[in-house]
């Protein structure tokens, strides 16, 4: 029998599972990882760039918005390629992309040159998510996926924790451009992947069953929960990218520029506990309760908790209450996106899975590519508190959106 359709148990026995489940697990969770490294770089060293360069926080927040645009494209090509010739080649190529590009944004001399590495770096980190999520959803049995894709998505927390220490050793002994030339490393483990890392059975056998079967059938079918999905995705991406692109940069400001005036090594620090403390356990928490309790209601829980707390963060000024309000808000926004890999790898069958995956996640990047810059404009206009209230109205439209989701625990994939 096929061990993607044997019946696992509750608990986390390992010893059940098999060497193909391990290392596609592994692969997508470095991947995504090393991911979230790489892009969340701009992020931490933004600060700086913006003096060095002479950046207004408009035009910052313009080119996180041009990654999050080419993020949206990436995924719809990696994706398309991805579901006729293999996850395992686009999880390679995806990566291999955005490595080499992070590398390149560390020899800009204008914003024009960081503008079009960016540009490239996010095609490769559109395409990764998709194939990583197809991936494991294609190995691993319905009983463990909510657990199998949260231990995947964990690992963007685990990649940003990376980053701030990285930056945070790096920046201010050898400057920014180093910071960038590390992110070049992901590389490295294309060559593992394509190695030791084997393409599904299940996607071996729908390449069999579709020949001759036009896509535009399952394109159709899947209509109306794509747009839903793609609707929550949206709104909870413009959260978290206008929130998370903000808060190194916001924590470092003057007050009277209405940042909190944190150092460099402080906001580090914060960083690193901020991933470690709240992002992670939220990722991984959400896979364990979507097992138990379904995909749905976490969900909307997850989104309808952050909208709630976002406000709290936003007002708060003392350094001990802006850490705790900060990781309750991370732990809930950011561990929705488990929910929306879950829901997306059982809603669409096994022929456009990694392209709608790509659609319904990373175009919904590219809607809310706007976030980091309206967050920008707002914040240069009404100070960055009262522009984080947007992000709470996102929050919630997304949970809006999650309730007219379809339930979809326990489908076996098709």
């Amino acid at each position: 029998m096929d061990p993607a359709l044997t019946p696992a148990p509750a608990a986390f026995e390992w010893q059940l599972t098999t060497r193909a489940q391990h290392r596609t697990l592994v692969a997508a969770a470095l991947g995504w990882m090393l991911d979230a490294f790489d892009v969340m770089l701009y992020s931490l060293v933004l600060a700086t760039l913006m003096r060095e360069l002479g950046m207004s926080k408009s035009t910052a927040g313009l080119l996180n918005t041009l990654t999050l645009v080419a993020s949206a494209m990436g995924s719809v090509i990696f994706g398309l390629v991805a579901d006729r010739y293999g996850r395992r080649r686009m999880l390679s190529a995806s990566i291999l992309t955005y490595s080499l590009f992070t590398f390149a944004c560390g020899l800009s001399t204008t914003i024009r040159m960081l503008a079009v590495f960016r540009f490239f770096l996010g095609l490769g980190m559109g395409g990764e998510w998709n194939s990583g999520a197809a991936l494991v959803a294609e190995t691993w049995p319905s009983a463990w996926r909510g657990r199998a894709l949260g231990m995947v998505q964990s690992s963007w927390a685990v990649g940003y924790a990376l980053a701030a220490a990285t930056a945070g050793i790096i920046l201010p002994r050898a400057g920014w451009r180093w910071v960038f030339f590390v992110g070049v490393a992901p590389a490295l483990l294309t060559l593992w992947i394509q190695r030791s890392v084997p393409e599904p059975e299940l996607w071996k056998r729908a390449q069999a069953r579709a020949q001759g079967v036009p896509k535009g059938e399952w394109w159709r079918h899947c209509l109306p929960d794509l747009l839903t999905l793609l609707a929550m995705n949206s709104f909870g991406m413009f959260a978290w990218w206008g929130l998370f692109t903000w808060i190194p940069a916001y924590l470092e400001l003057p007050v009277e520029q209405g940042g909190r005036n944190f150092a460099l090594a402080g906001t580090a620090s914060f960083l690193v506990t901020l991933n470690l403390a709240g992002m992670l356990p939220g990722y991984l928490l959400f896979g364990l309760l979507a097992d138990r309790f379904g995909r749905k209601k976490t969900l909307v829980a997850y989104l309808t908790l952050a909208a709630a707390l976002v406000p709290a963060f936003a007002v708060a000024r003392r350094p001990g209450v802006i850490l705790f309000t900060a990781c309750v808000v991370a732990f809930f926004g950011t561990g929705f996106f488990t929910g929306s890999g879950i829901v997306g790898s059982e809603l669409f069958p096994t022929a456009i899975r990694a392209a709608a995956l790509g659609v319904s996640y990373n175009v919904a990047r590219g809607i809310s590519a706007v976030a980091p810059y309206i967050i920008g404009r707002t914040g240069q206009a009404y100070g960055l508190p009262s522009a984080f209230a947007l992000c709470g109205i996102a929050f919630a439209l997304a949970a809006v959106s999650a309730t007219r989701l379809r339930e979809t625990q326990g489908l076996e994939l098709t």
